[in-house]
């Protein structure tokens, strides 16, 4: 069975939502596609579960990031992802990253930055500082700030899986703290390994076997990445053919790399005049 799934839930007698998310080959393929230091490969992991779970709170067809930058040797980390849940990602450092480094060693004085950008409607961004120690810690600040509604986030990754939990009091009338309360500390409690190794339906059952908790049917994950050789072509166009033919006449070739799937695209001299015929005038930097 697919390790790749997410998983909705709801506490019948709660006011209550719950999310759980197991990767492994949609987190393979982001990895896979640098030497990624240790460090950057579980916050990578982490930031594919949040980034999951998030999209499946959203209520429109669109896209999603997760971005964390910073000053420190780590500039850069993110992940993309949609509402039908196909993830892609990629990471910027410089310099030897330790294994065992925290938020802070890696990104400095850092920030997570979360855009939502529906197909139809207004992009929306929020920002909060890395200044809690955990991914985890800072995506329940970032809720906490921006919707107000009590949130509890568990994230692990190592080198082969990702997974995360997610728990939310639903934006109905009245308080519902207590409740949240209590569900918030048993899935405190819920281990790595546990969510490394076990169906999504045993987790819940070691958890909640006292609720009663409906279980909705997973959704995939994937990895897929947008990049291709015509956007290779449409990104070529942008900059003048005066500077094409000079990259030519000194290479041969002009060689566009995605750093999301490590893809080579290889455009030859004949290529880039079909480039330049075949664009619309406008499309064309002179």
């Amino acid at each position: 069975m697919s390790k790749d799934n997410l998983y909705r839930y709801l506490f019948e007698n709660a006011s209550v939502r719950g999310e759980l998310v197991q990767l492994e080959s949609s987190y393979q393929e982001v990895i896979s596609a640098h030497e990624y230091p240790l460090a950057i490969q579980k916050v990578l992991g982490e930031l594919m579960a949040s980034t999951s779970l998030l999209t499946a709170t959203l209520k429109f067809s669109g896209d999603i990031s997760i971005q964390l930058q910073g000053d420190g040797p780590v500039s850069l980390a993110v992940i993309n992802g949609n509402n039908l849940q196909q993830l892609r990602g990629v990471s910027r450092w410089d310099g030897e990253i330790a294994d065992d480094a925290s938020l802070q060693q890696m990104f400095g004085k850092g920030y997570m930055v979360i855009t939502l950008t529906p197909n139809d409607g207004e992009r929306y961004q929020g920002v909060v500082g890395l200044e809690k120690e955990t991914l985890a810690e800072c995506l329940e600040d970032y809720f906490q700030q921006s919707e107000q509604l009590p949130t509890k986030i568990k994230l692990f990754a190592d080198t082969k899986q990702a997974a995360g939990m997610f728990l939310q009091v639903l934006p109905t009338d009245g308080n519902h703290n207590e409740e949240f309360d209590h569900l918030s500390i048993l899935t405190e409690t819920v281990k790595q390994e546990e969510l490394f190794t076990l169906e999504a339906e045993e987790v819940l059952h070691r958890l909640y076997h006292e609720e009663e908790v409906r279980l909705y049917e997973p959704v995939a994950v994937t990895f897929k990445c947008t990049c291709s050789k015509e956007r290779s072509a449409k990104a070529i166009r942008t900059v003048s053919k005066e500077e094409i033919d000079a990259i030519i006449a000194e290479l041969g070739k002009v060689e566009m790399g995605c750093e999301y799937c490590n893809s080579k695209y290889i455009f030859d001299s004949i290529d880039i005049e079909a480039i330049y015929a075949n664009a619309p005038s406008n499309d064309v930097t002179q």
